[in-house]
């Protein structure tokens, strides 16, 4: 069976009408979206004008208390004052290589290469104590804070 062109400009004729049906269903649905969010939505200008209702709110718990005292730790010959107490104990606790290794790694951001050769280890094996201090530190906070 052969289509005509007559026929074939007939289908096409026809699918172009039938798109611009769907477009503008489509753009008439998309209104009545647009209408009903508008209808629902209330403006923020509006609640903190006439509510008199604060944006936003602060929770107890990320309010930073302020530091009552500070307590020293001498660590490879440096002085550290920190303002947790819990933290100097816990870390006080620590055998003294691995509180090393920590104020290397974390205060003087030195790399755990350069702390392998420090201590006669590879990169990894400082790495592995670093991290074990790391545990050793949360669980010792962790006690410390309970038996308060």
């Amino acid at each position: 069976m052969t289509c005509t062109e007559e026929y074939q400009e007939r289908i096409e004729y026809t699918f172009h009408a039938f798109c611009k049906v769907v477009i503008r269903n489509a753009m008439y649905t998309a209104l009545r979206t647009r209408s009903r969010k508008n209808k629902r939505e209330i403006s923020l200008d509006y609640l903190t004008e006439e509510k008199h209702y604060p944006l936003g709110t602060e929770d107890e718990y990320f309010i930073v208390p302020e530091p009552d005292e500070q307590y020293t730790l001498i660590l490879c010959g440096d002085t550290v004052l920190f303002n947790n107490g819990l933290l100097v104990e816990a870390l006080s606790r620590l055998p003294a290589q691995e509180r090393e290794m920590l104020y290397l790694s974390f205060f003087k951001h030195i790399p755990q290469r350069e702390i392998g050769r420090r201590y006669g280890r590879s990169r990894s094996a400082a790495g592995y104590h670093i991290r074990k201090a790391i545990r050793q530190l949360y669980e010792e906070m962790e006690e410390l804070a309970h038996e308060e």
